[in-house]
């Protein structure tokens, strides 16, 4: 939908000319404007629109107004998000939407007239009051979108069929007992910890409990369109409430460590502190399919996490499901004030649609505290929010209030459906708030005293969702209000008392079996080196294949006699360059079955052109990569990426 605006100011002969010019040629007009006339003759012919006086167009001042309804809706499209109570602290201050009736020449007398714009929406013929309030439920309720830089017409479609339709079904009653369950698990974890490690650091994620509902629905969503394995990565806030109600590592690994009984070598990042530790298991969903998940470890960098995901997530594709991205799915958490500030998420986002890099699409997750250690969002960025990064690569955006565990669910299924379906980003900001300071042993109302006198008062998520269904639930919901209460308090008492939790089992995969065969050198691998040489058989057999031209291909000029040149080099003087000799060592790798793969700028040429692992034919400029020519019975292909 494009933004007609301006007509709604234009004079009333103008909106006349361009229906003239429509009703001449219908091509003649933008094709949304198009649709619009369409939209409006219809009407006419239906009688539900005034009709044409004395053979001109159908009632100019009408269609002036139908303009204005429609320039309305596609404000709120626009800017509804700055409108969106997704603060649960307190209102937000004014950002400016521009979305008064004022601004559109529309005024109160115009709110119980019915207008032909309401069938943008799916509500047929409806008065300017009903379309009101369908578009502040949708575009400025508890979610927040910011999705209309996207030019791509499926994408665009896709999300308002989301946002209009899929977010407002109903929730059945068993969904809400899951998101209840998880709810209680991430705010008992707390508890747990608070009570039992009394002012020990663990990077809470009190305020934030939603994270857990989230993550689960992306899960589950994710294993029923396929996607086989996740691979998270987070700095440490909430590090510890998903490594026990996410990945199902138990209360037990985590005490160790916290006590200091772990063994050295028994987790990833071995020697690092417990919420920097990685950790890997197997689920299984309620629809009882197996999801592989893996959390990487990750030091007090914070975004510097990211590359390492991708990194996990391509290799998985790459050796595991043959190069199928979609099977594997990488969620990033950020933190509101890092994701703003560290450019290594740009970076990111900037290799996220090229070919060396892309990984079927990440969903971003960002636990938007609303402060940075004690710095305020007034002092931590210009933007507007901490997301502001994602329309550079026209990904969408979810604001959505960290205290409605319902509205944070279908966002995390609707973002999860977006990205293995258009295999690309999605941002899901959880605005929220920190309960403790940056640590539990910290002051916060050293610097934001205001803040955390709200805090204070504010009943946890879980407490909001219980209340939530006590109060607006069928008599089904309130009893699993009741009933989930009482889990809840039975299930930290069985914590308390260290009622042993059974392990998640875990198989290993075929890389990390690589990995775990490997052992630390011995002074007796120094003695000698291993025999890596090939036949001089072998040589000529590769040799001749690095050399070799497809029929119909082109090399410029200087290329092939770079060629011959190496060519001659071998035949007259028995020598081989080292350019070659690197081609001839990646490609008996690949002749082994073995992947290679190499990425940087300018590798394909090389910086000092010596290289020429891709040729370009001199008319199309179509690549050959010729070092493939080496392992064609193997089938193995050089994986070789210029990086930006």
């Amino acid at each position: 939908m494009k933004d007609f605006q301006f007509i709604t100011s234009a004079h009333p002969s103008y909106i006349e000319n361009l229906y003239k010019d429509f009703v001449e040629n219908p091509e003649s007009v933008d094709p949304e404007l198009k649709k619009f006339f369409q939209g409006f003759d219809f009407a006419v012919t239906a009688g539900s629109a005034p009709v044409a006086v004395n053979g001109s167009a159908p009632a100019t001042g009408n269609l002036l107004k139908e303009f204005a309804v429609y320039a309305l809706i596609l404000g709120y499209k626009h800017r509804g998000h700055l409108l969106a109570e997704i603060n649960p602290l307190k209102k937000r201050k004014d950002h400016q939407a521009r979305l008064n009736l004022s601004d559109f020449n529309l005024s109160e007398a115009d709110l119980d007239t019915a207008f032909e714009a309401g069938n943008h929406l799916g509500l047929g013929k409806t008065s300017l009051r009903n379309i009101l309030q369908f578009l502040h439920k949708t575009y400025c309720g508890h979610v927040g979108v910011e999705f209309m830089y996207i030019r791509d017409k499926e994408k665009l479609d896709f999300l308002t069929q989301a946002i209009e339709k899929t977010f407002h079904e109903p929730v059945p009653v068993e969904q809400k007992k899951r998101i209840l369950q998880k709810l209680n698990q991430g705010v008992m974890f707390e508890k747990f910890l608070h009570t039992k490690y009394v002012g020990q650091k663990r990077f809470s994620l009190e305020g934030g409990e939603n994270t857990i509902t989230a993550l689960d629905a992306i899960i589950q969503t994710a294993a029923e369109q396929d996607v086989e394995e996740i691979v998270i990565g987070m700095a440490h806030r909430g590090r510890l409430n998903v490594l026990a109600n996410i990945m199902g590592k138990t209360y037990e690994q985590i005490f160790k460590e916290f006590e200091g009984d772990s063994p050295a070598d028994s987790t990833m990042g071995s020697g690092d502190v417990k919420y920097h530790l990685g950790f890997s298991s197997e689920v299984e969903t309620l629809s009882g399919k197996k999801m592989n998940l893996k959390l990487t470890p990750n030091p007090s960098h914070l975004e510097a996490v990211a590359p390492v995901v991708w990194g996990f997530a391509r290799s998985k594709a790459d050796l595991l499901y043959n190069q199928q991205y979609s099977k594997v799915l990488p969620i990033i958490i950020h933190g509101d004030a890092s994701v703003a500030g560290q450019g290594v998420v740009y970076e990111g986002l900037q290799m996220s649609q090229l070919k060396g890099y892309h990984v079927g699409g990440t969903i971003h997750y960002v636990i938007n505290n609303q402060i940075g250690f004690t710095t305020d969002l007034d002092d931590a960025r210009s933007a507007t929010y901490c997301t502001s990064l994602a329309s550079m690569v026209e990904a969408p955006v979810f604001h959505v209030n960290g205290d409605d565990a319902e509205a944070v669910v279908k966002v995390a299924q609707i973002a999860t459906a977006f990205r293995n379906r258009f295999k690309s980003d999605i941002f899901i900001d959880m605005v929220c708030y920190r309960r403790h300071g940056h640590n539990e042993g910290d002051e916060p109302k050293f610097t934001q005293p205001q803040m955390y006198g709200l805090i204070d008062k504010h009943p946890n998520p879980r407490e909001m969702y219980t209340n939530f269904l006590m109060e607006n639930g069928e008599p089904d919901a309130k009893e699993l209000a009741r009933e989930m209460e009482k889990d809840f308090v039975q299930g930290l008492q069985e914590r308390l008392d260290e009622v042993k939790q059974k392990r998640l089992p875990y198989t290993y995969q075929q890389p990390e079996k690589w990995w775990q065969s490997l052992r630390k050198a011995t002074p007796e691998d120094f003695v000698a080196s291993p025999v890596t040489a090939i036949s001089k058989e072998e040589l000529m057999k590769y040799f001749n294949a690095l050399m070799e031209i497809p029929e119909g291909f082109k090399p410029l000029r200087k290329v092939d006699k770079l060629l011959q040149d190496k060519i001659k080099l071998l035949n007259a003087e028995g020598k081989i360059d080292w350019a070659t000799g690197e081609l001839l060592a990646y490609g008996s790798l690949l002749a082994e079955n073995k992947n290679v793969r190499m990425s940087g700028q300018d590798v394909k040429r090389g910086t000092f052109s010596h290289r020429h692992a891709v040729l370009y034919d001199e008319n199309t400029n179509e690549p050959y990569f010729r070092v493939n020519n080496v392992a064609k019975e193997t089938g193995q292909t050089f994986k070789i990426y210029n990086s930006l």
